[in-house]
């Protein structure tokens, strides 16, 4: 039996990833969340953690009232979260906290010695180099859960080291692809919140409609296989039937084809070696019948392509994409501006990030903090 913790187990992920851990009689030894106490309540109460967490400390006292009749340990703040992250019982850790607020518990995590099972895509985004080395000098294994980066993950199994030429990084496109700049100009909030394929939280589903999920993605990938964006080909692939794919030297590709559901990256992830009974949809190819594919749009799109200049460029760059795209993505979800300021706002934070040859966890936070100050004062 293995036993995990939950980092965001309030969340889409992380409550699959307890219908999982339910399902494969798996121990929880820990969950953590932000605010949502009810549904926390709910967990603790049907998966008896020894230990819940909740980042906000009103909110912690509360829930600790709501399970006094328990015997769960209740703690509050990031000191919560990272006791979660760290519990000593955990074999392995899924971390699905959302945005860069789920560094530090990456990074604890690494320290110490847990096998990670990385949902917070923003680690490798923002400290992809630090996180990295550190995992390398603990002997730590990143199991991504991120469908693309897992279906890559999946592909390589048995390819022999040194044989990757190119991956191939498969998009949904979004709700809006194929419309022209023009046309993005009069789209609404509810009208990005329309995702084709899956079904996502807000900032995620804001962030598949503009490319920036994918740009992300592009960044996290070229760290955890070790290539550089320019070894990675994104494609538009409308029926997300393809998660994503391998090119070899031989010129031979490997794919992972599956339905959209979660469920299947997030056990593979939590389960890894083993290849368990999943309760996700079963493909058929001949009810699809056809697959289509085409490059993304980049110039439309400009956030992906900003994503692939800062995986280029290295250093901070990422970091200040991503810390201004959170920030432009809650304006946006309050409608405060509109959908073509996302990429406008993420520019301008990035031009202004200077080039940096070494950094640490604490520069990045430094960086996302000044990202959020540029798109704060510029999008009135």
């Amino acid at each position: 039996m293995k036993t995990i913790s939950i980092l965001g187990s309030t969340g889409s992920i992380g409550t699959q990833a307890l219908e999982v851990a339910k399902a494969g009689n798996m121990r929880v030894a820990a969950i953590a969340a932000g605010r949502n106490i009810d549904l926390l309540e709910a967990q603790a109460r049907e998966f008896c953690p020894d230990l819940v967490a909740v980042f906000d400390t009103a909110l912690a006292e509360k829930l600790k009232d709501k399970l006094s009749d328990t015997s769960i340990r209740v703690l509050a703040g990031e000191e919560g979260v990272l006791a979660a992250a760290t519990h000593p019982d955990a074999q392995i850790v899924l971390n699905a906290i959302v945005g860069i607020a789920g560094l530090r518990s990456t990074m604890a995590i690494i320290e110490a010695g847990k096998t990670l099972a990385l949902a917070n895509k923003e680690s490798l985004v923002t400290a992809g180099e630090l996180v990295m080395a550190a995992a390398k000098k603990k002997g730590v294994s990143i199991l991504p859960v991120d469908s693309e980066h897992s279906a890559i993950f999946q592909s390589l199994q048995g390819v022999p080291e040194g044989s990757l030429q190119k991956i191939l990084l498969t998009a949904s496109g979004g709700p809006f692809f194929g419309k022209t700049r023009a046309e993005l100009e009069k789209v609404t909030l509810e009208d990005a919140l329309k995702h084709p394929n899956w079904s996502m939280g807000q900032k995620i589903t804001i962030d598949s409609a503009t490319l920036m999920n994918k740009g992300l993605e592009v960044i996290e990938a070229a760290h955890l296989f070790s290539v550089s964006a320019d070894d990675i080909e994104v494609l538009v692939h409308r029926q997300s039937i393809i998660h994503s794919a391998v090119e070899l030297r031989d010129g031979a590709v490997i794919a992972q084809l599956g339905t959209a559901d979660m469920r299947l990256p997030i056990q593979y992830a939590i389960t890894y070696p083993e290849r368990l009974p999943c309760p996700c949809g079963r493909l058929s190819l001949a009810e699809i019948g056809s697959l289509t594919f085409a490059h993304p749009d980049t110039e439309t799109f400009e956030c992906l392509a900003l994503c692939i200049e800062a995986s280029r460029k290295g250093g901070l760059k990422a970091a200040a994409v991503n810390g201004a795209n959170e920030a432009a993505v809650a304006l946006f979800l309050e409608k405060k501006i509109k959908f073509l300021d996302i990429p406008r706002l993420v520019r301008l934070a990035y031009e202004a990030q200077p080039d940096v040859d070494s950094f640490t966890i604490e520069d990045v936070f430094e960086a996302d903090k000044a990202a959020r100050e540029i798109v704060l004062k510029n999008y009135k």
